[in-house]
C-alpha cells in the first residue's frame, strides 16, 4: 500500500526529557503506526503529488506542529505546519487523564482503573478527531493513524 507512513522520526531538540511512562506511550504509538497506518496526501492545487509510501518528521518550530514529509527514497514531498492552538486543552486533559491512569494501575481495583482508561481513550478520540480537522487538505488519516498521531503530538508537548 502506497498510502502509508514507513517511517517517523521525532525531533526532540528543545523538548523536555520524558517519564518513563511518555517514553513508553511513545514507542508503542509508533510501533503500531508503522505496523498499521493511513496516510495520503491529496491533490494540491491541480498538482499530482509524489506517491508514498512516506517518511515523516514531527517537530514542534515557533509554536507550531510541523508535519515535514518525504517519500521513501527521502526525496522531498512537502511540509505542513498547523497551529497548536487548538490542541493546547485536549492535550492538557489527556496528560491529567494518563497521570490518573497511570496512578490507578498502581493502587485501585481494576473496575475503577477500567472507568478511567474509558476516560482517557475519550478524550485520545477527541484529539484524534481535532487532528482529523486540522490535517483536512493537507493530509488523509483514519481515525487510527489519527490516534496513533495524537499521542505523538502529545509527546512533543511534553513539558
Amino acid at each position: 500500500m502506497t498510502n502509508r507512513i514507513c517511517h517517523i522520526e521525532i525531533d526532540e531538540k528543545g523538548l523536555a526529557r520524558p517519564t518513563p511512562e511518555i517514553e513508553q506511550e511513545r514507542r508503542v504509538a509508533v510501533y503500531d503506526l508503522l505496523e498499521e497506518n493511513s496516510f495520503g496526501l491529496p491533490v494540491r492545487d491541480g498538482k499530482a503529488i509524489l506517491p508514498g509510501p512516506y517518511r515523516l518528521h514531527l517537530a514542534i518550530r515557533e509554536g507550531r506542529l510541523v508535519f515535514g514529509i518525504t517519500a521513501e527514497d527521502e526525496t522531498p514531498v512537502g511540509e505542513f505546519h498547523l497551529s497548536l492552538g487548538p490542541f493546547r486543552q485536549v492535550v492538557k486533559d489527556y496528560f491529567q487523564i494518563c497521570e490518573s491512569y497511570f496512578d490507578a494501575v498502581k493502587r485501585l481495583p481494576p473496575s475503577q482503573i477500567e472507568a478511567i482508561d474509558m476516560a482517557r481513550r475519550g478524550i485520545h478520540n477527541e484529539g484524534a478527531r481535532v487532528l482529523q480537522e486540522r490535517l483536512e487538505g493537507k493530509a488523509d488519516v483514519d481515525t487510527d493513524t489519527a490516534r496513533r498521531l495524537f499521542t505523538l503530538i502529545c509527546v512533543l508537548h511534553w513539558g
